[in-house]
């Protein structure tokens, strides 16, 4: 299950590992990357949670993380930012980036 961000408020994914997808409703690449983050949260369940961060609802967590193009998705670690990547990429390659970090 991927969870929303909402109020800016990304405290719940600084612990344990996080996939924090930045995007908006109205991007190509972020509509294409959603149902990829949907079925890595089910599979990689008590592994990694994954959040999904509304650019244009939460612009200061955008300025926070220095995202100037989206998708943006960052992977953390207890709230250290290990990896990232911008734009599409594949389940496969998206799969080996997060377990990667695991």
């Amino acid at each position: 299950m991927v969870k929303e961000i909402v109020n800016n408020d990304l405290s719940e994914a600084l612990s344990g590992v996080s996939v924090v997808d930045f995007s908006a409703t109205w991007c190509g690449p972020c509509s294409m990357l959603k149902p990829i983050m949907e079925e890595l949260s089910d599979e990689l369940s008590g592994k990694a949670d994954f959040y999904s961060v509304d650019t244009d609802e939460n612009g200061d967590l955008c300025v926070d993380f220095g995202v100037n193009s989206i998708p943006a998705v960052f992977l953390m670690k207890d709230g250290k930012i290990l990896d990232s990547f911008v734009g599409y990429l594949s389940k496969d390659s998206v799969k080996e980036k997060i377990e990667a970090v695991l």
